[in-house]
C-alpha cells in the first residue's frame, strides 16, 4: 500500500476527529498497488451508526486527508445503515485493505 504508517495514523486520526473512533477506515483502488504510481487516494468510512449529513462527512473527511497528502485528490465513499449500498461499495470490502 502506498500510504506510509504516519499518514495511515492521521488519516485514522482525522476521522476518529469527525465521526469518533467506532468507524472504520479503508482504502481501495490504485493505491494498493505498490507498483504504480501517482493517482488519487480511494477512502471508504464505515460507521456502524446512521448519518445525518453524509456529503458533508465525506466532503470535510475529504478536504483534510488531501491537505495531509499535500493537495493529491481524495475520494470518499461512506457506508452506514441509513446509505444506499451499491457495487462500488462491494469492490471495496472485497479489495480494499483496512488502516
Amino acid at each position: 500500500m502506498r500510504l506510509t504508517p504516519h499518514q495511515s495514523q492521521a488519516i485514522l486520526q482525522l476521522a476518529a476527529e469527525l465521526v469518533g473512533d467506532r468507524a472504520r477506515v479503508w482504502v481501495f483502488g490504485s493505491r494498493l498497488d505498490d507498483a504504480a504510481r501517482g493517482g488519487d487516494l480511494d477512502l471508504m468510512l464505515e460507521l456502524p451508526e446512521p448519518i445525518e449529513n453524509p456529503a458533508l462527512l465525506a466532503a470535510r473527511l475529504a478536504a483534510r486527508v488531501t491537505r495531509l497528502m499535500q493537495g493529491r485528490k481524495v475520494d470518499v465513499l461512506l457506508v452506514a445503515p441509513n446509505l444506499l449500498r451499491l457495487p462500488i461499495h462491494e469492490i471495496a470490502f472485497q479489495e480494499g485493505r483496512l488502516l
